[in-house]
């Protein structure tokens, strides 16, 4: 069991009483698993540019750098574990009436931890799709020899399901991750920046129709002078012990 961390008692009578709790994640929650971040100091931003690895026009130029480049990060996911943090919040998922994960990861860790309800804003990195047809590709790299990945249907050049630099989010995606956050009793911010849009305006918009915002994240951010509850520390110590305090309270109040 994890051991007992102190919480405010707003917060805890708040998902006491809560009947919708949606999470919405970032980087953060991943870095604790081993996987690279975005930004600062030793993200992937500082040793590439975005838009020589993660744009259509990167990958019209040159698609066999940008496989490379995917295939190596999915090596890299493939070889890391969902951390406490996930696994916590895949629990949450069975505690609450309705619980609703909203993330902003391509690794697929929350689906890997258990969580069943999972809105992908930027896509899922162990999916790809032909740019001719459409068709889902699963499981393709680049190959040994460099040769990108073909449509076996029709031919056509098969592209990573991910969100690059310049496209728009999955319409279904973010219209269900927006009806979460407008009907949310109860509001996760975890471990993201708070700073890329939309998405970061999914916070916002849950406090404006009356959740209650939770950050949980390492540092302060942009985010934190909005949140009713600022919990400074890694979201794999932090989710743990708060769903013990909750499950706990939860089960007295229903037995």
């Amino acid at each position: 069991m994890t051991p007992a961390m102190p919480f405010p008692e707003t917060l805890l009578e708040a998902l006491t009483r809560a009947r919708h709790v949606v999470a919405f994640t970032g980087a953060g929650i991943s870095a604790e698993s081993g996987v690279p971040t975005f930004r600062g100091p030793e993200g992937i931003w500082s040793k590439f540019k975005p838009e020589e690895l993660a744009s259509m026009d990167a990958f019209v130029r040159n698609p066999a750098l940008v496989w490379e480049w995917y295939t190596h990060r999915k090596t890299i996911i493939a070889a890391v574990q969902p951390n406490q943090g996930h696994i916590a919040l895949a629990r949450m998922e069975r505690l609450f009436p309705r619980f609703t994960l909203i993330t902003q990861n391509i690794d697929n860790l929350h689906r890997r931890a258990g969580s069943t309800r999972v809105h992908e804003l930027h896509g899922n990195i162990e999916r790809s799709y032909c740019m001719t047809c459409g068709r889902p590709c699963p499981d393709v790299s680049l190959s040994g020899q460099g040769q990108i990945p073909r449509c076996q249907a029709c031919g056509g050049i098969i592209r990573p399901d991910v969100v690059w630099f310049g496209e728009m989010l999955p319409e279904d995606e973010w219209n269900a991750s927006a009806a979460a956050a407008a009907a949310a009793d109860v509001f996760f911010s975890i471990g993201t920046s708070a700073v890329v849009y939309p998405a970061a305006s999914l916070p916002l918009m849950a406090k404006r129709s009356g959740a209650y915002l939770v950050e949980v994240n390492t540092e302060p951010t942009p985010l934190s002078g909005q949140a009713d509850e600022c919990l400074l520390g890694p979201s794999g110590s932090i989710l743990p012990s708060l769903y013990e305090a909750v499950a706990t309270r939860r089960h007295k109040v229903n037995d």
